[in-house]
């Protein structure tokens, strides 16, 4: 519902709208409607400059010479807008990266991220993760089995491999998505034949077909350039999880819900560091987990003191102060950014997401606390947001209090709150207000489209203001 608001706010030019879904609901700026079309197609084609500068700002993709770009820059409803697109060169380097999973995909492909095999391909090197080209390709993981086994260095002289369309294949094993020059396209689909990758055969063909319908019924325009991108990232993310899975102790594997990718002699051939939680040893990957968190880097850096060896000979650290299940749960977001949360288990996650340095599950948890939000523990997860810095969770227990408005006035707790709130304003004046108030005010009245609305919303804030004059405050 969300992201269809996100469409309809830049169709209308409405900014607060769209600012209040991208900040606060947490709403990517690059979703797609059933047309294909993005929040940004539409504010260039109704014309809503400032809109389409603060989505661009805020990590719009519109790479030049593709099939997002051009139909932007060719939809344009005014000059300045074209202007606006080409200033920012379709991609600015102050675009946002607001997705922390595609973020960790992105570093894993960076030299010194732990590698554990390079690619010779006509002299250029390629390093990369012989657990992430196996949890994603059956073609790699038969290799890395067989005739690749134990190969830190792998020679390919097939004269059907370029080293351009290799890198592009990687790139796509690694994230989901690639881009490539029309230019290249057959030697990347052959490649990816090759390779058994009949979905992004799938992909490029149906983009390809696409971009040249496009091109052909827009005089002028070139499409130079292919993005191809993995529309099921549920998939990604499995494949990914696969990895989890095969690290989860076998004492454990009730707890799973997947399947190994691995035959059980490989479940741990690929694994470099070994976590001791209690009496369970996970084996892991140091790429995730370090790239994922600082505390984790700095904790197999050795920064925190001791460590041990498995019989694998592979590094064995301790982990302390979290249960067995709560790092199963962290395990499983690090590696896929999911994980199983319940009422029961989601503020202990919290705290590990928070001493793991583990922003992003921070906000996984949050969204897991407003799903099971109740009249009776609101006031509870409001204070929890503060305490862990999560905005969009106190938003959200505003808006769910706006909601429940007259049985959240009955609530001790919730006196309380206000009390606590007034407290915090100094020298209070006449314009002074308190936050949670301002906060459920702000929901009550600021989407009203209907007459009875309007009625039911002035019923609510008179509600309030008797609420405050009987705690003996004025706001």
């Amino acid at each position: 519902m969300d992201q269809h608001e996100l469409i309809i706010s830049c169709r209308r030019g409405d900014i607060s709208r769209a600012k209040y879904l991208v900040e606060t609901k947490e709403i990517s700026v690059n979703i797609r409607d059933k047309w294909d079309s993005t929040p940004l197609y539409y504010a260039c084609l109704c014309g809503h400059e400032e809109l389409v500068k603060y989505l661009l700002e805020n990590g719009a993709r519109c790479e030049a010479n593709t099939f997002d770009g051009e139909r932007c820059l060719y939809g344009a409803l005014t000059d300045s807008i074209k202007k606006l697109l080409l200033s920012y060169n379709m991609v600015s380097s102050k675009v946002m990266r607001r997705d922390l999973y595609d973020e960790l995909l992105r570093r894993l492909q960076e030299p010194g991220n732990y590698h554990d095999v390079v690619f010779n391909v006509r002299g250029r090197k390629f390093p990369a993760h012989r657990c992430i080209l196996s949890a994603r390709s059956s073609y790699f993981s038969e290799l890395f089995r067989t005739r690749w086994k134990g190969r830190i260095e792998i020679v390919l002289k097939h004269q059907l491999i370029v080293p351009e369309a290799f890198e592009q294949i990687l790139e796509y094993l690694y994230s989901g998505q690639m881009e490539v020059s029309v230019q290249e396209v057959d030697p990347c689909v052959a490649l990816a034949r090759q390779c058994r990758l009949l979905q992004l055969i799938s992909l490029i063909e149906e983009r390809l077909q696409k971009q040249t319908e496009f091109a052909m019924s827009k005089p002028g325009v070139q499409v130079t350039s292919l993005v191809v991108e993995q529309t099921d990232k549920w998939q990604l993310q499995l494949d990914f999880g696969s990895l989890a899975d095969a690290a989860l102790p076998q004492e454990l594997c009730s707890l799973s819900t997947g399947e190994l990718p691995f035959e059980p002699e490989f479940a741990w051939m690929y694994s470099d560091i070994v976590f001791l939680v209690g009496p369970h040893k996970f084996y892991c990957h140091k790429a995730f987990f370090c790239v994922r968190s600082d505390y984790f880097k700095a904790l197999v850096r050795d920064h925190f003191g001791e460590g041990s060896m498995s019989e694998e000979d592979i590094p064995v650290i301790e982990i302390h102060d979290v249960s067995t299940a709560v790092f199963v749960c962290v395990m499983y977001y690090i590696y896929q950014d999911s994980c199983e949360l319940t009422e029961d288990n989601v503020y202990d996650v919290m705290c590990a997401a928070d001493m793991f340095l583990l922003p992003g599950l921070k906000r996984f948890c949050a969204n897991g606390m407003a799903k099971f939000l109740t009249v009776n523990d609101v006031v509870m997860v409001l204070k929890t947001s503060r305490m862990f810095n999560l905005p969009r969770l106190e938003d959200q227990c505003a808006e769910y209090m706006a909601e429940h408005l007259d049985q959240v006035l009955e609530l001790k707790e919730f006196m309380e709150l206000v009390k606590s709130d007034a407290a915090e304003v100094k020298d209070r004046a006449d314009t002074d207000s308190i936050d949670i108030i301002d906060s459920v005010r702000f929901h009550l009245t600021n989407f009203i489209q209907t007459y009875s609305e309007m009625r039911e919303a002035e019923e609510s804030l008179k509600a309030i203001d008797e609420f405050l004059l009987s705690l003996g405050l004025e706001c």
